[in-house]
């Protein structure tokens, strides 16, 4: 039980995300035509498809999202096995829930990259096969702001810029998890994890 509730929690936000792709891409329309307003001008539910990571940074090759998507399934193994050993360890009950947060997200995603593209048939055009090309569906559009940079910033001073992330429930637990972690590095790091075998002689001996 000590393990499972972690992994139902990342359960449970694979499931959520899941979930929101399917009534987004069922109920609404792409793009513009098929926005809808939640909290005035800010903050919206609109329908895209993106094809690479965050903000839509693609690789540049034409095996690109292939590797992308094999890079989050090795990713998806690795933080799973990652929770084990925090568990296992002891380690700060917090930075384990984190953790599961990161895993519900990083599978989320792969779902989409593996399978949408077979599902929804949303391969990118020129895919030599739709599986592991699908692209993954983002919803929730915060229009931070759009305007002219000032001139004294460096390098990008004068120039146009908008500041508007669309993003999805898998993308939202990543960056909690990664948030939360961030702000607690002392208490979640300040020691090293305790193995959960060590025993009560060992202890008492101050070994």
């Amino acid at each position: 039980m000590k393990y499972l509730k972690y992994y139902l929690a990342a359960l449970a936000v694979i499931l959520v995300d899941q979930a929101v792709k399917l009534l987004v891409h069922y109920n609404m329309e792409m793009g513009m035509p098929g926005e809808i307003v939640l909290l005035g001008d800010w903050l919206k539910l609109h329908y895209t498809l993106n094809p690479g990571m965050a903000f839509g940074v693609e690789l540049g090759s034409e095996y690109g999202k292939l590797m992308l998507t094999l890079f989050r399934l090795v990713a998806m193994f690795g933080i799973g096995y990652y929770l084990y050993y925090l568990v296992s360890h002891k380690a700060p009950k917090g930075l384990v829930w984190c953790i599961a947060l990161i895993l519900g997200g990083a599978v989320g995603n792969l779902i989409d990259s593996t399978f949408y593209g077979v599902w929804f048939d949303n391969a990118p055009y020129g895919s030599s096969t739709p599986w592991f090309h699908g692209q993954v569906i983002d919803m929730f559009y915060v229009d931070i702001w759009e305007g002219i940079v000032p001139e004294w910033v460096p390098l990008l001073g004068g120039k146009p810029m908008s500041l508007w992330p669309i993003f999805n429930v898998a993308d939202s637990a990543i960056f909690v998890g990664v948030l939360l972690i961030l702000f607690n590095q002392k208490r979640f790091f300040g020691e090293e994890p305790e193995p959960a075998h060590r025993s009560m002689m060992e202890k008492e001996q101050g070994l």
